[in-house]
């Protein structure tokens, strides 16, 4: 008879106190001199067999069926009547608990390596595009065996394992592999042993210096439990359960096809979590948000909603951008598949999906990134460079491939796995410039003695790279405040490779411009005429976003001047020269029925005041505004080119009336003359040149009784002369309503006047 199999004691004080670097050394089949010896260990177990795919014992009659306890705290080993280490599946492991449950699983450290030399190759370079596929929690079938393989970069890890609500949480039972120059641990662990979609995990992690961190959330994981609790869970797709299947092909296609500087660009700003709350004051879950969102953005005619972060973040004030698990909807909503079937359902309704993104920071939170396997890993070692002091938040080193690579896998991952529409980048400046938001003295030089973030550019310029050659249509968007040079300019050609930033001197100076008094408005005319100055240095989106509805800035309303009326009337012309001005327009929820406080990210939207006719007036001129913008070529057609745009009047500082055309083709007649009256006082007999004599009709009035007006205007349609005025052969004579804008459009076939 061989002998009993035994241990150091050396090495079963290391396993029980979850110190053994190398566990495959050690558990599972090895062969010795006297044949293949088993060990394994369950910390707790009454006992554990050696049995057979059946459960059965592999030799009734052999007194090593049943292991042997090499040490009371769960250390058990057994010996195998084959010559050769088994395969994963050739034996079972028998183990009975306490309580009288039992578990006949294949045994975790049978299994070979995991994860391909490919793999590895692509995941230290920076490369692996699919780490969403690789990385995490992957439920798999292995050997014919069903379980999960966990999988995690913690290069400068003493010992990884995975606690998780099927081991008691108990770091001792389930220690990983270290795959050796990948810095990658992977262990993976039968179904039969509790793993399975939905089951809670976590990192229980020595790190580099020998002392324990706190537990760590995995980076890749695709699905979390709900905050404040902080624990990744499994999120099996295709195993157990089929795989979400979409009905947006559609859309995909003509998506693909679409050029989306001439197309109608009109976003929907909003924060899942508080647009409507629910009976109970908690978010509303994806499928109600998408049986009552998606008709109602569907009626006011947005092309596109854009959600703040929905990637899980722990802190719910932060709004998403402080998030921790970038492949991770946020559970507050319900699981990724409800999110699949949310962006299904807006696709199928034509309007597309826009998610803010934010590669520039992380929080300090013991569970996410910060010092994850005991030193700088993700983020910058000096604070200098990996400490945001605006933000108290640590900076991605975008100088490490496999931290560029994990930012790059999270992008292509919203677009292809929840086929997300656009990324719009948050924060983009902050990443740009070394000495952002520092003083001399606080920031470190780039190579070159400069301010730029050489490493920022180049992963931005792969960033738009990699999305422009893998996602056919989908878009990327700058949240970029300075003037950088060419952020929307191609990468070929020095640029950033961006297809849109927002305009944020627009914003600035034509709210600016907004807040002031009438009688004071001469004196700040620039305001709203300088962007046109710039408007075709970049590819432009005119952002009123939540940023302007915070922190004390008031709500779009509360921005304008005077009683009641003139401020809605003000918001109202406000509103048409938005729409009408160059560029791809973006409004916060709650701008488009004029909410008159700041938005609170705790409480719903104040639907309550859409049954006061002033802000059912907004509300129907935002309607109305998104459907003249769709229908008009002309005032979406050329939005990034100077042809599309020509000032009438542009001088006239003494009465603050603006007046200007809009075209679809430098030579078309898809004209669009749009004339902005900022002061309250009414003008009769205000004479504008046109390039077509003929009749003009008046498609779009601010100041109509429908919405909320004084009623003047021109009656639906006015003829043009054979008199030129303004540099052009034709001209108009128009009644200007008080605070009000006048869209109207050339009809060639219109009637004699």
């Amino acid at each position: 008879m061989e002998p009993a199999p035994t241990l150091p004691d050396a090495v079963i004080d290391a396993l029980l106190q979850g110190r053994l670097a190398d566990p495959f050394g050690v558990l599972g089949p090895h062969r010795d001199e006297h044949g293949v010896v088993v060990r394994a260990i369950a910390p707790g177990a009454e006992s554990v067999s050696l049995a057979d795919r059946a459960g059965k014992p592999i030799t009734a009659a052999s007194p090593m069926t049943a292991m042997t306890a090499l040490h009371p705290g769960g250390v058990f080993a057994g010996r195998l009547p084959d010559a050769e280490p088994p395969k994963p599946g050739d034996y079972r492991l028998l183990i009975r608990w306490p309580d009288g449950n039992e578990q006949c699983s294949a045994d975790p450290y049978a299994f070979g390596l995991l994860l391909g030399d490919l793999d590895l190759h692509l995941l230290n370079e920076g490369r692996h595009l699919e780490l969403g596929n690789c990385l995490g929690a992957q439920c798999l079938t292995v050997d014919g065996e069903a379980g999960v393989r966990f999988a995690v970069w913690a290069p400068n890890a003493q010992r990884v394992s995975v606690i998780a609500d099927f081991n008691g949480w108990n770091p001792v039972r389930h220690p990983m592999r270290l795959r050796h120059g990948a810095g990658i641990w992977e262990l993976f662990i039968p179904e039969a042993l509790g793993a399975h979609g939905g089951s809670r995990y976590k990192y229980d992690i020595i790190g580099a210096h020998g002392h324990a961190l706190p537990d760590k959330a995995d980076p890749v994981a695709l699905a979390t439990e709900p905050p404040p609790a902080t624990a990744s869970v499994v999120a099996c797709r295709g195993h157990g359960a089929p795989p979400f299947q979409w009905n947006d092909q559609a859309w995909m296609d003509k998506r693909a096809r679409t050029d989306p500087y001439a197309a109608p660009m009109s976003v929907y700003e909003l924060h899942a979590m508080s647009w409507q709350r629910a009976a109970n004051d908690t978010a509303q879950g994806w499928e109600i948000l998408a049986d009552r969102l998606v008709p109602y953005i569907r009626d006011l005619g947005f092309t596109h909603i854009e959600l703040l972060p929905i990637t899980e973040h722990p802190f719910g004030g932060s709004w998403g951008y402080q998030p921790l698990s970038l492949f991770a909807p946020t559970s507050r909503l319900g699981p990724p598949e409800q999110f699949a079937a949310f962006v299904d359902r807006c696709h199928q309704a034509d309007i597309g999906v826009i998610l803010d993104w934010v590669p520039a920071h992380f929080p300090t939170d013991p569970h996410g990134l910060a010092e994850f396997d005991g030193t700088a890993l993700y983020e910058h070692q000096d604070p200098r460079e990996g400490f945001h002091q605006d933000w108290n938040t640590l900076i991605y080193n975008l100088g490490r491939n496999e931290v560029r690579g994990f930012l790059l896998a999270g992008a292509v991952h919203w677009l292809e796995q929840f086929h997300a529409d656009a990324l719009r980048v948050d924060a983009v400046a902050s990443m740009l410039y070394r000495d952002y938001s520092r003083e001399p003295g606080q920031w470190v030089p780039n190579r070159f003695g400069g301010r730029e973030n050489l490493e920022a550019v180049a992963f931005l310029r792969d960033l738009n790279t990699i999305v422009h050659e893998r996602c056919p249509g989908a878009l990327t968007i700058a949240e970029e405040s300075t003037a950088w040079p060419g952020v929307t300019a191609s990468v070929a050609s020095g640029g950033l490779g961006f297809d849109f930033k927002w305009n944020m001197g627009w914003m600035h100076d034509s709210l600016r411009y907004l807040s002031q008094n009438p009688i004071h408005r001469p004196w700040h005319h620039n305001e709203l005429t300088f962007g046109l100055v710039y408007a075709w240095s970049e590819a432009f989106v005119l952002p009123l976003s939540h940023d302007e509805v915070v922190h004390g800035k008031g709500s779009m309303i509360g921005k304008a001047p005077g009683d009641d009326w003139q401020r809605f009337a003000n918001l109202r012309a406000y509103y048409g020269f938005m729409w009408t001005h160059p560029g791809k327009k973006l409004l916060f929820m709650g701008g488009e029925f004029a909410q008159w406080r700041e938005w609170n990210h705790d409480e719903e939207l104040d639907w309550p005041l859409l049954d006061q006719p002033l802000h059912r007036g907004v509300h129907s001129l935002v309607r109305d505004l998104n459907r003249l913008y769709r229908e008009l070529p002309a005032l979406h057609a050329l939005d990034h080119r100077p042809e599309g745009f020509q000032w009438i009047v542009g001088d006239d500082h003494q009465n603050s009336v603006f007046a200007y055309l809009r075209r679809a083709a430098p030579d078309s007649q898809e004209v669009v003359l749009v004339v902005v009256n900022m002061t309250p006082v009414p003008r009769e007999g205000y004479r504008l040149g046109v390039p077509f004599a003929g009749d003009w009709e008046e498609c779009l009035n601010t100041d109509a009784g429908y919405y909320g007006g004084s009623n003047l205007g021109n009656g639906g349609r006015v003829e043009a002369a054979n008199a030129a005025s303004h540099g052009q052969p034709a001209s108009v004579t128009l009644t200007l309503p008080p605070l009000a804008t006048l869209v109207l459009r050339y009809k060639p076939d219109g009637p004699p006047g």
